[in-house]
C-alpha cells in the first residue's frame, strides 16, 4: 500500500508555492464578497483571458459596483453589459442573487457558508469561493483544475464526474484546506497549480511544488472521466429582412436567452422551398449542441406573418443580441457592431 501524504504539509506546500508564484488578478486584490462573486460567476464558463483581456470584469464593477446597484438595474442593461460573455442565464441569475441579498440581508453578503449556500443560484463551489476568498474561512472549492490535481496526487482513477468521484474530491479538498495556514492562498494555489503546472495533456511534473507528495506515475492518464456525451447536430433557420424602417428582429422566448434579440425564426412547418433563398450559413456551439444557423431571404408572406420589430443599425448595436446573430448581421455587412455597454 502506498504511503499517504501528510495532508497538512501538502496543503502548506501549495500555500508557499502560491505566495511566491501566484498570478496577480484583480479579484485576488479584493476581499469584497460582491467583487469575488462577480469574478466567480464570469469565470464559470468563460476563460480568464476573455474576462480580463476584454475588460469585462473591471467595467462591470464600474457599471454595477455593488449588490444594491445590480439589484435595481434594468434587465436589458444587465444583459447588454454581459454581451460577449455568453451563457446569459448567468447574468440573470447574478441579478436575482443580488436582489435576494438586498431583500434578505440588506445588501450585505452573509459570512456564514450555510446562509450563502441557501441563496438562489449558489452551489458548493461558489459558496466555498466566497467563504475562503472573501472571508478567509477554511472552506473547500473543487473545479476541474482542482479535481485533476487531486486525482493525480492521490492516484485516484474514480471518474471525477461520477457521484462517487465528486464526493471523494470534496472530502479530500475539505481535509486539505482545514490544514492550510492560509485557506485563501491554498484554494487559489490549488486551482493555479492545475492551470499552469498540472495541466491536462502535458503536466510539468519536474516543476511541480508537490511532486514529493504525488502518488501517481501515470499523470497524463488522470483524471478518469465518464464517456463524453456526443454533440447533437441542430439546424436553426432564421431570416434577414431590412427596409428603410430598419432591420427586423424578434425577442428570444427560450429560457436560455429570454429577453434578448435575434433574427426572426423561420417556422419549422415551412418546406425548404418556402423558407426562401439562403443568404449565408454559420456554425456555433452551445452546451451539447452544434448548431448550423441558416439565414434566409424571406418571402413577403413570411415577413407579414411574424411578430417582430424594426430597429436602425445604431439601435441594434445598443441592443442585447446573442453572438451568433450579431455575427450573422456583420457578415451581411450591417453596421451593428456592439456599442460599448459601459458608455452610459
Amino acid at each position: 500500500m502506498k504511503k499517504q501524504p501528510d495532508l497538512q504539509r501538502l496543503a502548506n506546500s501549495i500555500v508557499a508555492w502560491f505566495q511566491a508564484n501566484g498570478r496577480d488578478y484583480p479579484w485576488r486584490q479584493t476581499r469584497d464578497p460582491y467583487e469575488v462573486l462577480v469574478a466567480e460567476i464570469m469565470l464559470q464558463q468563460t476563460q480568464i483571458a476573455t474576462v480580463l483581456g476584454r475588460g469585462y470584469y473591471t467595467r462591470w464593477l464600474e457599471k454595477f459596483p455593488d449588490f444594491i446597484s445590480l439589484a435595481a438595474a434594468n434587465e436589458d442593461a444587465v444583459l447588454k453589459a454581459w454581451e460577449g460573455l455568453g451563457y446569459y442565464r448567468r447574468a440573470r441569475n447574478l441579478q436575482k442573487l443580488a436582489q435576494a441579498i438586498v431583500t434578505q440581508h440588506n445588501g450585505v453578503m452573509p459570512a456564514d457558508p450555510a446562509q450563502v449556500l441557501a441563496l438562489p443560484g449558489i452551489g458548493p463551489y461558489t459558496a466555498g469561493a466566497i467563504a475562503s476568498f472573501a472571508f478567509g474561512l477554511h472552506e473547500p472549492i473543487v473545479d476541474g483544475n482542482v479535481a485533476r490535481v487531486l486525482a493525480r496526487v492521490f492516484d485516484d482513477d474514480t471518474p471525477v464526474d461520477s457521484t462517487a468521484g465528486i464526493k471523494r474530491q470534496w472530502d479530500i479538498a475539505r481535509k486539505l484546506v482545514h490544514g492550510a495556514s492560509d485557506p485563501r492562498a491554498f484554494n487559489s494555489g490549488l486551482m493555479e497549480l492545475g492551470q499552469t503546472v498540472c495541466k491536462p495533456g502535458q503536466p510539468d511534473c519536474i516543476a511541480c511544488p508537490i511532486k514529493a507528495s504525488c502518488q501517481t506515475k501515470r499523470a497524463p492518464e488522470l483524471p478518469v472521466k465518464k464517456p463524453a456525451r456526443t454533440l447533437t447536430e441542430v439546424d436553426e433557420h432564421v431570416f434577414f429582412h431590412r427596409t428603410p424602417e430598419g432591420i427586423l428582429l424578434e425577442q428570444e422566448a427560450g429560457s436560455r436567452r429570454t429577453g434578448m434579440w435575434k433574427l426572426p425564426a423561420v417556422p419549422n412547418t415551412l418546406s425548404e422551398s418556402e423558407r426562401g433563398p439562403i443568404l449565408l450559413k454559420l456554425r456555433y456551439g452551445i452546451t451539447r449542441y452544434r448548431v448550423t444557423l441558416w439565414v434566409h431571404e424571406p418571402s413577403r408572406a413570411l415577413v407579414q406573418n411574424v411578430t417582430v420589430q424594426y430597429f436602425s443599425a445604431a439601435e441594434v448595436a445598443a441592443l442585447a443580441v446573442a453572438a451568433p446573430y450579431r455575427r450573422a448581421l456583420l457578415m451581411l455587412e450591417c453596421d451593428v457592431a456592439a456599442a460599448s455597454p459601459w458608455s452610459s
